[in-house]
């Protein structure tokens, strides 16, 4: 006879675990899929997450047209389902991991294609005129590890460390076939400007951070300040000269940066959230065309975020403490309390954090004489050239960021006030 533990590890069939996280996945079930995860996989793809970087790429495809049987890999660590999909517009194979027990362990996304995704560098820069060598920094318990790159010839150069978006991203930004961080270090560091950039700590300690109250303090915020001061140590960098780029979220968080840091030359926001997170999750998800079921259960979460007290359990996939952190908070009316140069530039086309966002950056600061503000006709959320209505589909295409993005930056660190 088996043990109840025993039995529980073998009365499921890994196929039809994968296949309802599968159709959870396909119908926008975000909760539901999240909950499906191991306390690992949770860690390291947060609900938000979940629904960003995987949820919607998917939903931008359309409907599953053909939906091949699923092919099972058996191993004792954990069984391997892949479900090879044709979508109206491309087709995806859609990996899961089911561990012993029958939760998920492991989601992946590959495009069914034949031609390279590699990343190849683009025509801004320029083989030679830099060179890049490896560092870590931060705390002891969350020590991140980086890459510099900097000028080949100059000393006292200019220097600006990136800042990421939401979800556990990489120095580079890796969004589908982008890498929007590492096209804007090669590309500034061919124009004469030194660039940190490293990996969130949601991506490096993402395991450990599983289950911890945390807030945007500890997930961006910290680690950014952190990096300000090593970049200040560097004997190549003009320490009066010292810049911080937020994209996304990390724009988002700027204010916090700047006030924490040692004194910076300048802040430039690259599709800088100014709203609350809540409510720009809900705008996405209509813009994206999610169900009227999906929307109520999202508008459900979103008030309970407003009316959230401490000790609540964790809403639309972050803890309590990261909602009652960000409460009350307003990036333009924190950033207004600021008086250093700032570059603030968004895409058009960009359906994440919209225009909407940047008018509000320029209501706030639209009359600062060290504030520049510029908008960009056809470039998406990772500043990237495209055409008619922006999708995530898109992001899985090569593609760079715009070479007047990379020239406007450079020239507004060489001279930050009008």
């Amino acid at each position: 006879m088996l043990t109840a533990a025993v039995s529980a590890q073998v009365a499921f069939d890994p196929a039809a675990v994968a296949r309802r996280a599968f159709d959870q996945l396909v119908a926008g079930d975000y909760p539901a899929l999240y909950a499906s995860f191991s306390p690992q996989m949770q860690a390291a793809l947060t609900e938000v997450a979940l629904r960003e970087k995987v949820g919607l790429p998917i939903a931008s495809l359309g409907k599953p047209v053909r939906i091949a049987a699923p092919v099972v890999m058996k191993s004792p660590a954990a069984d391997v389902v892949v479900f090879n999909t044709a979508f109206t517009t491309a087709s995806f194979d859609i990996q899961f991991s089911v561990m012993p027990g029958g939760k998920i362990g492991g989601l992946f996304l590959r495009p069914v294609q034949t031609a390279p995704t590699a990343w190849t560098a683009p025509a801004y820069s320029r083989a030679g005129a830099f060179h890049e060598r490896e560092v870590t920094f931060g705390a002891a318990d969350w020590q991140l590890p980086g890459t510099l790159t900097l000028p080949a010839e100059g000393k006292n150069v200019p220097a600006v460390i990136l800042v990421h978006g939401s979800g556990p991203n990489d120095r580079d930004e890796t969004v589908g076939g982008s890498r929007l961080f590492r096209d804007l270090a090669e590309g500034l560091a061919t124009r004469g400007i030194a660039v940190l950039r490293y990996d969130k700590r949601t991506k490096t300690h993402g395991q450990r951070m599983s289950g911890l109250n945390f807030t945007i303090w500890d997930e961006t915020v910290d680690d950014a300040v952190a990096a300000v001061a090593l970049v200040r140590k560097l004997p190549e960098v003009d320490h009066s000269k010292v810049f911080v780029l937020g994209h996304s979220l990390g724009g988002y968080a700027l204010p916090r940066i700047a006030n924490h840091a040692e004194t910076l030359a300048g802040l430039i926001l690259l599709a800088g959230g100014s709203r609350p997170l809540e409510e720009v999750i809900i705008e996405q998800s209509e813009y994206l065309g999610a169900t009227p079921a999906s929307l109520e259960k999202l508008r459900a979460d979103a008030a309970r975020v407003r009316q959230i007290k401490p000790g609540a359990e964790a809403v639309l996939g972050l803890p309590a403490s990261y909602w009652l952190d960000l409460k009350g908070y307003s990036a333009p009316a924190e950033a207004k309390k600021i008086h250093i140069p700032m570059l603030i530039l968004q895409g058009e086309r960009d359906y994440q954090v919209t225009m909407k966002d940047f008018q509000n950056w320029k209501t706030a600061l639209g009359d600062r004489p060290e504030v520049r503000l510029r908008s960009f006709p056809g470039l998406n959320h990772l500043f990237i050239a495209g055409e008619g209505k922006s999708l995530p589909a898109e992001y899985q295409k090569p593609g760079h960021a715009a070479a007047p993005v990379v020239d406007e930056i450079a020239r507004w660190i060489i001279t930050p006030a009008p």
